[in-house]
């Protein structure tokens, strides 16, 4: 089963790569760190505000490629027909399922360990030197080129190791930027839990339904996703009792992604009683949680659902 998974997931992967709207998602990413130091520059305290923007700006950027590449990594095996060879092997679809969720997911985490890599070599600009910074990326691309070199028949996967070296040697060298790297570094696993929410919810809804309509239903559950704490506290002196109960309800069955964007306190250490690891470790136990459930609702709509 593993291996059977383990191939399904390599191809989603190669996939997801080679499609040209992550590579625009991967660039105005990579724009918007650019345009947070530009905002940056403009306020007192710039470290701190590159750290609030950038931060903010990879959560967003990866819920948006996680929605876009769920919702049509399915139906691209559908509108090609390639669909067929591949079930008609000894493969159980559950497995099929699990391996475009496993590939999407491995997308997901190259592209925060780069937005995040950038974020860190910003800051280490910032709070170390420039030069040093900007030696660290040229080393990494210098890096990069070797690894497609060397990795010739294998090259679309060498961005799995360089992103993973260059965001730990990136986060080891933003040491002197303090809490703002702690606060980067806490986001982008944060942001890395939701999106498994988010993929897992797209991946459910295009397990029997269109692109078009997958992606406006992940966006409808992470807009309400992201409003749990909001629509599970409605006052009912205001929207009355069955608003209130809806409320309640709605906020109990969705997953509460308010939990993966807290305040910068909490992420800082300086809410009493909350350490950070404690509560990272909480939200990627939710997560875990959340991302079975829905990947055990997938697979069963996906082991009914006919073809012709």
């Amino acid at each position: 089963m593993f291996r059977r998974v383990l191939t399904i997931s390599t191809n989603a992967y190669r996939e997801a790569v080679r499609a040209r709207v992550l590579h625009g998602i991967v660039a105005l990413a990579l724009a918007t760190c650019a345009y947070a130091m530009v905002v940056a520059s403009l306020t007192l305290q710039q470290p701190r505000v590159l750290a609030n923007v950038g931060s903010a700006s990879l959560s967003l950027y990866a819920v948006l490629t996680a929605v876009v590449l769920g919702a049509t990594s399915l139906h691209r095996e559908l509108e090609l027909k390639t669909i067929f060879p591949i079930l008609s092997r000894p493969l159980h679809r559950h497995e099929y399922v699990l391996g475009k969720y496993c590939g999407t997911l491995l997308t997901l985490a190259v592209f925060i360990a780069i937005d995040a890599s950038a974020l860190f070599l910003i800051l280490v600009g910032y709070a170390k030197s420039i030069p040093l910074a900007i030696g660290t990326l040229a080393g990494s691309l210098v890096a990069l080129g070797v690894l497609l070199i060397v990795m010739k028949r294998q090259r679309i996967y060498a961005l799995v190791p360089w992103s993973l070296a260059l965001v730990l040697v990136s986060y080891w060298l933003a040491a002197p930027a303090g809490e703002n790297r702690q606060l980067v570094a806490s986001f982008s696993i944060l942001a890395f839990a939701e999106v498994s929410i988010v993929t897992a919810v797209a991946v459910f809804f295009s397990s029997f339904s269109s692109p078009f309509l997958t992606s406006i239903f992940t966006l409808g559950i992470f807009a309400i996703g992201r409003s749990a704490d909001t629509l599970g506290n409605l006052p009912p002196k205001v929207f009355g009792s069955t608003l209130h109960t809806g409320g309640v309800v709605v906020a109990k069955i969705v997953p509460n992604l308010y939990l993966y964007v807290p305040a910068r306190p909490l992420l800082l250490d300086q809410v009493s009683g909350t350490p950070v690891a404690t509560y990272v470790a909480n939200a990627a136990l939710h997560s875990l949680c959340y991302t079975v459930i829905l990947l055990i609702f997938s697979a069963a709509f996906f082991a009914h659902r006919d073809f012709q």
